[in-house]
């Protein structure tokens, strides 16, 4: 069997997915015969490029699902993409201004027509990307959020909720952006501390010389102030209680108010109160019914409320405002000042608080399952440390803004009538019929005009997990086979940052229109962060083209280099050496492979030598995968990656396959190359999760295979019982092995030069057992036991003490001093032992199983000490 020197990762990726793809393994039928496993990709924005983060989030799920798929399950991977209202509209706005197009010029028709031109041609990129990763999705069922049935799906759940009284329409306080000019939710605001100033400004006291001094960062909402608010249990201004206090450079007159809510110890203890342009200062606002004066424009720019620089930006105001306080002597001072600052994910814009009218969807009575089914683990969460947070905004939730002030998503099915009321209906004519049994008017077409808002991209995501199965259900409460057989889902991977802005909000629609949770699990991956520990962002440059990686490291060593360091939840610190390392994996298999299948075999040879290495690997084998087997039970992906890479590294490469080699040139017996093509084979189909394309590669060079035969829809190994003690003994051989090789490099003896070895011991089985590897290993002539010997060098092993003959060949002096240096640490690490084991509060806290492994090292330690000194007394 010939195979390349080098493997080839990219001849690989192709040739492997294109035969996936034309065989249909990625597709999933409704199958009653097999248990389905689902899982739904979490979309990303239409707008969206290939990431680390998606990398990792993608890869974890393609191991999920490319491992239930072994296991004979019925595994669909839901792919698609998100119409991210935003970020699109942003996006068509700059494609538009760069053809010299302003969007104020154009019908909403005629900018919707861009839109979906622009994303005809950029809106598939991310998923063709996902390709090279490997993702097993199933492309037949490709879903786009403002699909017709999907679409159709969001109007209809809007109507529900709105006849159910569960949406309204009010003017409330809501996250404003200045650049996009819309409403956002607060996933989409992007806190950022940023160095500010704070203003220290003198209001007068009316009616007296006296001034009351205030800090602000924003001194260019002062013309909006409706109070200065003082706590009640400050002596300070205690005097100020019921007095009125004067705006500078307006001079008008506001009340004093208390309120236990102001922070006597920040800034002067006093507190402007700017209802509409502050959400604190709005709740305080509606709890002493003050007057709500908003001076911003929707652009940001301050309006004719304001008085004074009516048109300005407001950055440029607040300069302004702070040199003009200056001038007429009511600024007191500035100060540097660090502060929280919300931005717009979108546009980076910063964000004003705002009073607007909006939709609004009631989230009281709505979340209360959503709650209950995370709390008591119906739905789990992976690592569950996210239960609290997830409780805590469950329980502080506020009404979700719904409404977005945008072209690009699901318009919003309200009709407003000449009267000044509205209708929701799903279209115009069914909008008119309403509005005429209504009111009991002849209205006509034209009589209507639809709202001109889309809903919050959220608001189509919510329903992800049901709609791209069945987008019928909303509007007729009847669930098809699709929704039947694959909800609710299994697994969902996400980020930590959109817990409660998509996946409580799945959970909600989940239990509102089927009754059930929309998913069993979530798996809450952590952020990709450079060595700074940044997280990784085009604006900050630091992060690499996951596709040039993917073509420098191949796809397998970035998804195992991904997963190398990413245990859930934690974030996941990336360096260039974890695919490094991943690429050296692939090349450590390549190569074991080689050397497996380019052995010549020899029939006569009964391979009785190597049958304590098979005994061993094959319990070796079934313990590993009953550790990986726990490892993917609790979502521990990582520790499942590192047990498999330990196993084929270390026990199979480095152990295994040394102890059945043959001398060079020589041939194999038939048996032990037939067990260990088995091993490999069993090798492959554990590592074909994370590995996808070298293991497919592998698989079909050991033999021809039949498409029904292809490892991506073989068996996962089912672990067995294994032997314990065998894989003790094992290591305690392969412990003497590794201490042989040192001393053969400490002492500048050739591996090629045999010798004898004498073991002190009461394990003479054992050694006898492994008698073969023992000798192979260690290139021993022979195996002695009793007692030591002379001119010897000695180490000790478990209770063991192992004598190799030196006469010639080590300085005995150094020999003398290497073992009291050796003797010294030991009798150091035993003291630091039994002082544990006196401490009283140690030995009656710990548990059990740890007191007796400190008595373990005890014994250990006093052994080898009664060694060493034996040995030492020997060199005299």
């Amino acid at each position: 069997m010939s195979l390349a020197t080098k493997y080839n990762p990219e001849a690989a990726e192709s040739k492997w997915y294109a035969y996936w793809m034309e065989n249909n393994f990625f597709s999933s039928k409704v199958d009653h015969e097999k248990e389905p496993y689902t899982i739904v990709i979490p979309p990303p924005n239409v707008t969206g490029v290939l990431h680390m983060g998606h990398m990792l989030n993608n890869t974890i799920q393609d191991v999920l699902v490319r491992k239930a798929r072994m296991e004979g399950k019925n595994a669909c991977w839901v792919p698609g993409t998100d119409h991210a209202s935003i970020a699109t509209e942003a996006k068509v706005v700059a494609m538009l201004k760069e053809r010299g197009i302003d969007k104020k010029s154009l019908s909403r028709e005629e900018f919707l027509a861009y839109a979906y031109e622009w994303k005809e041609k950029y809106g598939g990129i991310i998923l063709e990307q996902l390709k090279k990763l490997g993702a097993s999705c199933d492309w037949d069922r490709t879903k786009f959020t403002m699909d017709a049935d999907l679409s159709e799906a969001v109007i209809s759940v809007f109507i529900d909720l709105y006849n159910k009284g569960k949406i309204y329409r009010g003017i409330r306080m809501v996250n404003w952006d200045p650049v996009g000019k819309t409403a956002l939710s607060d996933d989409e605001v992007i806190t950022k501390e940023i160095q500010s100033k704070l203003y220290y400004i003198k209001y007068k006291i009316e009616g007296s010389e006296d001034f009351l001094t205030i800090a602000t960062t924003r001194p260019e909402t002062i013309m909006a102030d409706v109070a200065i608010c003082i706590n009640p249990n400050d002596p300070r201004f205690a005097h100020l209680n019921g007095k009125k206090a004067i705006i500078p450079l307006i001079n008008r007159a506001i009340p004093i108010i208390e309120d236990d809510y102001v922070d006597m110890e920040f800034g002067t203890g006093c507190l402007k109160v700017t209802p509409a342009h502050d959400i604190n200062d709005y709740e305080l606002g509606i709890k002493h019914k003050l007057e709500v004066i908003d001076i911003l424009n929707d652009n940001g720019t301050l309006n004719e409320k304001a008085q004074i620089l009516v048109g300005e930006d407001r950055f440029i105001a607040r300069k302004r405002i702070g040199k003009m306080l200056d001038e007429i002597g009511q600024l007191d001072k500035i100060e540097e000042y660090k502060s929280n600052v919300g931005h717009s994910e979108r546009t980076d814009a910063v964000v004003e608080p705002k009073l607007s009218l909006q939709w609004f969807l009631k989230m009281d009575d709505i979340t209360k399952p959503a709650l209950s089914s995370v709390m008591e683990d119906v739905i789990q969460l992976h690592p569950p440390k996210f239960k609290n947070m997830y409780r805590s905004w469950m329980e502080n939730v506020r009404d979700w803004c719904i409404s977005r002030q945008l072209w690009w998503g699901h318009q919003i099915p309200a009709y407003y009538l000449p009267n000044g009321e509205f209708v929701v209906a799903k279209t115009k004519e069914e909008a008119v019929d309403i509005a005429n049994d209504k009111f009991g008017t002849a209205y006509s077409l034209n009589d209507l005009t639809q709202d001109e808002d889309v809903l919050d991209t959220w608001f189509s995501s919510w329903l992800w997990p049901i709609s791209v199965f069945d987008s019928e259900v909303f509007r007729t409460g009847e669930k098809n086979e699709d929704l039947k057989y694959y909800y609710p889902t299994n697994d969902l991977v996400t980020a930590p940052e959109i817990l409660f802005f998509w996946v409580a909000r799945m959970i909600i629609a989940g239990y509102e229109y089927t009754g059930e949770k929309p998913f069993k699990n979530v798996y809450l991956t952590g952020i990709v962060r450079d060595k700074q520990g940044r997280k990784m962002s085009k604006s900050l440059g630091n992060s690499p083209d996951p596709l040039e990686l993917i073509k420098q490291f191949g796809a397998d060593g970035v998804r195992t280099g991904m997963l190398f360091s990413s245990p859930a939840g934690n974030d996941l610190p990336f360096d260039e050496k974890l695919v490094e390392q991943g690429r050296n994996f692939s090349n450590k298999i390549w190569n074991a492979f080689r050397l497996v299948s380019g052995w010549e075999i020899d029939s006569s040879l009964n391979g009785e030598s190597n049958q304590a290495a098979i005994t061993w690997f094959e319990n070796r084998f079934n313990e590993a995968l009953t550790e990986i087997e726990d490892h993917f039970e609790k979502f521990r992906i990582s520790d499942a990656l590192m047990a498999t890479y330990k196993l084929v590294w270390d026990d199979f490469c480095s152990w295994y396959l040394e102890m059945i080699k043959p001398a060079y040139q020589a041939p194999i017996d038939p048996a032990t190359q037939a067990k260990t093509i088995g091993f490999f084979e069993d090798i492959l189909r554990i590592l074909h999760p994370f590995m996808p394309f070298l293991t497919e590669e592998l698989w079909h060079q050991i033999k021809e295979r039949d498409t029904s035969e292809a490892l991506i829809v073989s068996a996962w190994p089912k672990a067995k019982l294994f032997d314990k003690q065998i894989i003790t003994e094992a290591a305690q051989v392969f412990e003497v092995v590794s201490q042989i090789r040192n001393i053969r490099a400490s002492k500048g003896i050739s591996p090629k030069e045999a010798f004898s070895l004498t073991i002190k011991t009461k394990q003479e089985d054992l050694y006898n057992r492994f008698d073969a590897v023992l000798k192979k290993l260690a290139n021993l002539d022979e195996v002695t036991f009793g007692d030591s010997i002379d001119n010897s060098v000695s180490f000790v092993v478990k209770a063991d003490e192992c004598f190799i003959p030196m006469e010639g060949q080590v300085n005995l002096e150094e020999e003398r001093e290497n073992i009291t240096k050796e003797l010294a640490y030991t009798k150091g690490f035993l003291t630091s032992v039994l002082k544990k084991l006196s401490n009283e509060r140690f030995v009656a806290g710990a548990p059990a199983a740890v007191i007796e492994n400190e008595r373990k090292k005890q014994a250990d330690a006093e052994s080898k000490i009664k060694a060493l000194e034996e040995a030492l007394s020997k060199l005299g």
